[in-house]
């Protein structure tokens, strides 16, 4: 298994206290690896359906035709199927996140969901800054 305790010295075997801590250690260390999974699942599953919308809105063509009520219907029908979480906002994110990291191998599984979210609102401080970047345009981030 993954969780690898450290070996508690022969003069602690035996007490209350010294079970109850290594058994913490454990809960704490699944705890741990759970979230890691948890996020890395989610990065990788929000990268895929940000190619997907990206790949559906462009239909073969270098750039998308924005479409806000698509977006909106699915929004609705994601949100029916599973609940929170497919809000049009959080699909726009998705797409942007897949946008800006085009090549799956560069999503790092170290960063979790909200680092890429924040990373690619990052906006290139040699723009115009009295001018918004455009939703269906590739966000640049500092130092890429």
């Amino acid at each position: 298994m993954g969780i690898e305790m450290k070996r508690i010295p022969p003069s602690q075997h035996g007490t209350l206290e010294s079970l109850a801590s290594q058994i913490a250690e454990i809960v704490q260390q699944a705890r741990s690896q759970v979230r890691q999974s948890v996020n890395q699942a989610m990065v990788a599953s929000y990268w895929e359906i940000g190619r997907l919308i990206v790949e559906y809105e462009q239909q073969g063509q270098e750039r998308a035709a924005y479409g806000q009520r698509q977006l909106a219907e699915l929004s609705t029908r994601l949100t029916d199927l599973f609940g929170k979480g497919f809000d049009v906002s959080n699909l726009r994110n998705m797409r942007r996140f897949h946008l800006a990291f085009p090549i799956r191998e560069t999503v790092s599984p170290e960063l979790s969901w909200s680092h890429y979210n924040v990373l690619t609102k990052v906006e290139n401080p040699s723009a115009n800054k009295g001018t918004q970047r455009r939703e269906s345009h590739q966000p640049e981030l500092l130092g890429a």
